[in-house]
């Protein structure tokens, strides 16, 4: 009788231990995400757009994103391993079908501008919160005048020259970014962030030490971070 007793009183200490515990985490302060973001980056020269996302902060295990409308978007959650150990950082981009099979209208419909929240639960059990505005305020892309696509140039004194696009009121470019990238012998980047009034970029020599097929890409980004990019290729003698 006397263990039967001291049984009990065993069990219910544990469950007043497990209940504490479970109310510490559900009064514990909800932490805030490092960085959260989401942007629509549109292909001017193949005709596509993709919405990109990307968070930041103390290791979670697991998070989800639901847009203005309420509908989730996106849910991830860490298995097993993973489970104790979290993630910090995430970045995904989706599909990117062409204009001609989905509009860039429909694209906006299906991605409403306007803010999305992310909710995560951190490792320790903690809530995690964040959240990002989407902006339809998608730039023009620039127009690469060097090197003209397809050309072959030498590998001196390269430098890759746009014009901007005429944008529509409320776009506001911030910047601009120059990447130039080869696979030739292996992959290769060269990337310059520039700002608003850049018309070119100089690409270093040694850069240009093989020869062989390069890409140029410039990218137009607007204050709200969403881009659009104009691309040619050339060839290295």
């Amino acid at each position: 009788m006397k263990s039967s007793l001291l049984a009990l009183v065993a069990a219910a200490v544990v469950v007043l231990a497990v209940g504490g515990a479970a109310r510490a985490t559900e009064s514990a302060p909800a932490a805030r995400l490092a960085e959260a973001t989401m942007i629509v980056e549109v292909n001017a020269t193949d005709g596509d757009a993709g919405l990109q996302v990307f968070l930041d902060g103390e290791p979670w295990k697991w998070m989800r994103v639901t847009g203005p409308d309420g509908r989730t978007i996106l849910d991830v959650t860490t298995k097993e391993r993973l489970d104790g150990y979290g993630l910090t950082e995430l970045f995904s981009e989706s599909s990117e079908p062409p204009f001609d099979v989905f509009p860039l209208q429909k694209f906006k419909q299906l991605f409403p501008a306007g803010r999305y929240s992310f909710v995560g639960r951190t490792i320790e059990g903690a809530r995690l919160t964040g959240a990002a505005r989407l902006s339809h305020a998608i730039p023009a892309g620039p127009r690469i005048v060097a090197p003209a696509d397809g050309s072959r140039v030498g590998r001196a004194g390269i430098v890759g020259r746009w014009a901007p696009g005429a944008q529509r009121s409320g776009v506001d470019i911030v910047a601009y970014r120059a990447i130039v990238t080869t696979e030739t012998p292996q992959l290769r980047v060269f990337s310059a962030d520039l700002p608003a009034a850049a018309r070119h970029v100089e690409v270093p020599r040694a850069f240009l030490a093989t020869r062989g097929e390069y890409k140029l890409e410039v990218q137009a980004i607007e204050r709200s971070g969403n881009q659009t990019l104009t691309e040619v290729s050339f060839r290295v003698r």
